[in-house]
C-alpha cells in the first residue's frame, strides 16, 4: 500500500449537479484553473455525451489544463464512450470514466438488464475506452446496495480488460464508516490483481457521512478519494474536499498516507466555487466557513493567545485564510490590474473584455478604500455574467424606503436593447425591485431562494446576491455583487431572467 492519496475532484460534473449550479464553458475553465493550481491530481470536467456544450467544455479544459489528468464521465455504452474519448483528446494526460450500475434494484428496475448483461457492457466500455487512452477507471455504480459476490465478478473482468482505477461508490450515501471501511477491505482482498489498480471511493452524503465514509476507505485501503470543493453536488452532496485532504494531513498517525494538495489553495479555491455556482459557504463549514478558525468563549480566546495549539489543530493560514488585500487603487494602470489577474488564473480573452473589467475595477476602487482578491473574483464573475447574451440588462433604479410607508422602486432596464421602465410597491426594498421587475417581465417564475452575502468585511464590503428561479421545470441561479446591496439583488434578478431566456443554457447534466 503507496503513501500517496490521489485526489479526483468532480465539481464540474457531480458538483455541476446541483440545482441552478450549470455553468458556462468560461466558469467551467476558470474553476479547472484553480483546480491545477490547487493541485488536484484529476479533474472530472464533465460528462460529453450529456451534451455538445458539456462536450465542448471538456475540450477546453483538456486543451488548457498541463499538469492534472482530464476526465470525462461515461456510461457504460459506445456513444457515450466515444463522446468522452473525442473530448479529452487534446488532453496532456487524460482519462475516461465509465460506470454501470451493479445492485439488484438498479439492474432490475432502472437497467432493465441481467447480471450477466452488465458484465458483458461494463468489459465492453472498458476495452473501447482503451482506445482513446490507456487510463480508464470502472465504477460500480450503487456498490453500497450491490452484493458482493457480483461487485467481485464484475472488478475481477474490468481489471482483466483492462481498466485501471477502480472506484466503489456509495452512490445514495447510504452506508456507515465502519461498514464501507469493511467493504472496501474485503474487496481488495477478494479481487484478483487487485494490487495492479488504484481503489477509489465515492461517497455521497445524504446522512451526513460522506466523509466519514471516505477516510473509512482510506483507512482500509483506497487510494484515490473523489470529492467536491465545498462538498458541492446534487441531494445533500458530496465529500468535501477540503475536509479529507486536512484530515488525511492532519492525522498522518492514523492515514498513512498524504496528497499533493497545496493546501494553502483551498479557500481561494472554496470562495471561487461559491462565487460562480451561487452556493454560498455555511460559516460553520469545517475549513472553509467564515468561523472555522475563529473563537468566542473566552477560554478558547486566553488559551489561543497563550499558545495556538491549545484549540487551533491547524493554522489557518495553511488553508489560504489570509488578508488578500489587492495592492492596486485608482492610480493602478492595466499591466498592474491585468498582471494580478493572471495571478488569480482569470484570463480576459479580448482586449475589451480587460477594459471593461478595468473600468469596474476603477469604479469599485471609487466606492471601497481597500480591495481584496475575493472583490477581483466577484468583479470578474460579474462582468462574465454581462459578456453572456444580456435580454435584460440594469441601467439605474431609485428605490424609497421609509419607516412607516411602503416600498417603492422605480427601474430602467434595457430589454433587448429597448428601454424600459418599472414601478412597484414591495414588504422591503428588494421586494418592490422584484415585483416591479416582474410587472414588467411576467416571466411567472418561482422565486426559490434569495440570499446575501458580503464578500469581504467591513461595512463598505460588497455585497454578493444570489437569487434562484424556477420555470417550467428549470431551475437557474442568478447573481449580483455591488456595494449596494439592493442594486446587487436587481442585478441577480436580472441575470437569472437571461438565464431562463437564453437557449444556451443547457438541461440538468445528466438529462
Amino acid at each position: 500500500m503507496n503513501d500517496r492519496l490521489y485526489i479526483f475532484d468532480t465539481t464540474l460534473r457531480d458538483g455541476e449537479q446541483s440545482p441552478g449550479a450549470s455553468m458556462t464553458k468560461e466558469e467551467k475553465l476558470r474553476i479547472a484553473r484553480q483546480l491545477e493550481k490547487l493541485g488536484v491530481d484529476v479533474i472530472e470536467a464533465g460528462f460529453a455525451a450529456a451534451s455538445p456544450g458539456d462536450a465542448d467544455a471538456i475540450k477546453a479544459i483538456a486543451e488548457a489544463i498541463q499538469n492534472s489528468t482530464v476526465c470525462s464521465l461515461a456510461r457504460a455504452n459506445e456513444r457515450d464512450i466515444r463522446a468522452a474519448g473525442e473530448a479529452i483528446k487534446p488532453a496532456k494526460r487524460g482519462r475516461i470514466h465509465t460506470f454501470i450500475a451493479t445492485s439488484p434494484i438498479h439492474m432490475e428496475k432502472k437497467l432493465r438488464m441481467t447480471p450477466d448483461q452488465v458484465v458483458e457492457a461494463a468489459v465492453k466500455a472498458v476495452k473501447l475506452a482503451k482506445e482513446y487512452t490507456d487510463d480508464v477507471e470502472f465504477s460500480a455504480e450503487d456498490a453500497v446496495r450491490s452484493e458482493m459476490d457480483f461487485l467481485v465478478r464484475v472488478f475481477d473482468a474490468v481489471i482483466e480488460a483492462g481498466a485501471k482505477t477502480i472506484n466503489v461508490p456509495d452512490t445514495v450515501g447510504y452506508s456507515i464508516p465502519a461498514l464501507w471501511g469493511e467493504r472496501m477491505k474485503e474487496l481488495i482482498a477478494r479481487v484478483k490483481n487487485s494490487d495492479k489498480v488504484i481503489w477509489s471511493t465515492h461517497c455521497h452524503n445524504d446522512l451526513g457521512m460522506a466523509v466519514a465514509n471516505s477516510l473509512a476507505a482510506v483507512m482500509n485501503g483506497a487510494r484515490q478519494v473523489e470529492c467536491t470543493i465545498n462538498g458541492l453536488g446534487e441531494r445533500a452532496g458530496n465529500a468535501s474536499l477540503e475536509e479529507i485532504v486536512m484530515a488525511v494531513r492532519t492525522r498522518r498517525d492514523v492515514f498513512k498516507c498524504d496528497s499533493r494538495i497545496d493546501a494553502t489553495q483551498i479557500v481561494p479555491a472554496s470562495k471561487l466555487v461559491s462565487t460562480i455556482t451561487g452556493y454560498p459557504v455555511q460559516p460553520n463549514k469545517a475549513i472553509v466557513g467564515a468561523n472555522a478558525f475563529a473563537h468566542e468563549s473566552g477560554i478558547h480566546q486566553d488559551g489561543v493567545l497563550k499558545h495556538r495549539e491549545t484549540y487551533e489543530i491547524m493554522r489557518a493560514e495553511d488553508v489560504g485564510w489570509h488578508a488578500n488585500r489587492l495592492t492596486l487603487g485608482k492610480l493602478s494602470g492595466r499591466a498592474a490590474f491585468k498582471s494580478k489577474l493572471a495571478e488569480l488564473g482569470i484570463v480576459l480573452e479580448t482586449e475589451e473584455a480587460l477594459n471593461t473589467a478595468f473600468a469596474r475595477f476603477k469604479d469599485l476602487a471609487d466606492k471601497k478604500r481597500e480591495i481584496f482578491d475575493e472583490d477581483l473574483q466577484a468583479l470578474v464573475s460579474d462582468e462574465g455574467y454581462a459578456a453572456e447574451h444580456e435580454r435584460f440588462k440594469l441601467v439605474s433604479m431609485k428605490v424609497c424606503s421609509e419607516t412607516g410607508e411602503v416600498p417603492h422602486a422605480r427601474l430602467v432596464f434595457t430589454d433587448d436593447g429597448a428601454e424600459r421602465q418599472a414601478e412597484g410597491d414591495g414588504s422591503g426594498p428588494v421586494d418592490a425591485a422584484f415585483k416591479a421587475l416582474e410587472s414588467v417581465v411576467a416571466s411567472g417564475a418561482t422565486l426559490l431562494l434569495y440570499s446575501v452575502n458580503n464578500i469581504t468585511s467591513g461595512t463598505d464590503a460588497q455585497g454578493e446576491v444570489t437569487v434562484r428561479l424556477a420555470q417550467d421545470g428549470r431551475v437557474v441561479n442568478g447573481q449580483g455583487a455591488d456595494t449596494d446591496i439592493v442594486v446587487a439583488s436587481a442585478k441577480a434578478y436580472l441575470h437569472a431572467l437571461n438565464k431562463l431566456a437564453s437557449k444556451r443554457e443547457r438541461a440538468h447534466p445528466q438529462v
